[in-house]
């Protein structure tokens, strides 16, 4: 692993241990060429994803592009960190078992909005805010109202 602060391709590991969410290995290590120290994760990642965008352009699938996505909506939110992380986790895993290398964005964003619509309502409706491209509040309002329980007539 190469040191984050120098460059250095030979670093050691110091101490390992399973990740909070026990899908991945935290691991300390150390440079000895500057001294440095600092923290590496190791996942299992069964397939190597490739998302195509809404404009045919295609990238490889990014895990921290995604969480920070998702923390954005969830910023100051009472969400506990576990939760997220466990969330995130299940998404990846349902992203790779999908069985296809090539998945669209929009699935992506459809899964992201149903696992965020199951923990928190709010970050929910940011995340759809960006996601469907809100332009003005009525499309807030629209949003809002669609979540909200129909009202059956009083007899």
């Amino acid at each position: 692993m190469r040191c984050p602060f120098c460059g250095n391709v030979d670093t050691q590991v110091k101490d390992s241990r399973p990740a909070e969410d026990h899908v991945a290995i935290r691991r300390r290590r150390f440079c000895p060429a500057c001294g440095g120290r600092f923290t590496t994760y190791e996942r299992v990642q069964l397939r190597d994803l490739v998302v195509i965008k809404s404009n045919g352009r295609r990238e490889d699938f990014d895990r921290d592009k995604l969480e920070r996505s998702i923390r954005i909506a969830l910023q100051k939110r009472p969400v506990e960190p576990e939760r997220i992380d466990q969330m995130i986790s299940g998404i990846v895993r349902r992203l790779e078992s999908m069985g296809e290398t090539d998945i669209s964005s929009k699935v992506i964003g459809e899964i992201v909005m149903e696992s965020l619509a199951r923990i928190d309502t709010v970050a929910y409706v940011r995340f759809a805010s960006v996601y469907k491209n809100f332009q003005e509040a009525g499309d807030f309002d629209k949003f809002v109202s669609e979540l909200r329980p129909k009202e059956t007539p009083q007899e």
